[in-house]
């Protein structure tokens, strides 16, 4: 938060890969944040759930507002296999930076 000015993990596992986010996401009531401490926010437009431990951003709340994303978001908070399956498709493709049929090398220069 030191440097974007946003408070707060999205989810209670901030370091796993699973569908906690959507589950978040859709089953916590999320509000616009006005108080850090006790005292005014005074960052950026966030959202917190009622513990106020969580964050979403804007970005966010976007995806559960419309019905075209929420689908997929709803897909996701109940099916975490189907999560991780699209999950790993699409990070293995970032992984590989668009390149099609790895092949071995010998070096990062070969």
């Amino acid at each position: 938060t030191d440097r974007s000015g946003f408070w707060g993990p999205w989810t209670r596992a901030p370091t796993t890969v699973s569908n906690e986010y959507y589950r978040e996401l859709i089953e916590n009531t999320w509000t616009v944040k006005t108080t850090h401490k006790g005292k005014p926010w005074k960052g950026p437009l966030q959202f917190e759930d009622p513990t106020g431990d969580l964050m979403m951003l804007p970005s966010d709340i976007v995806l559960i507002q419309d019905k075209e994303f929420r689908k997929y978001v709803e897909q996701y908070a109940k099916d975490q296999d189907s999560f991780l399956k699209d999950f790993g498709a699409v990070v293995g493709k970032l992984f590989d930076g668009g390149c099609k049929g790895s092949t071995a090398k010998k070096g990062w220069f070969s």
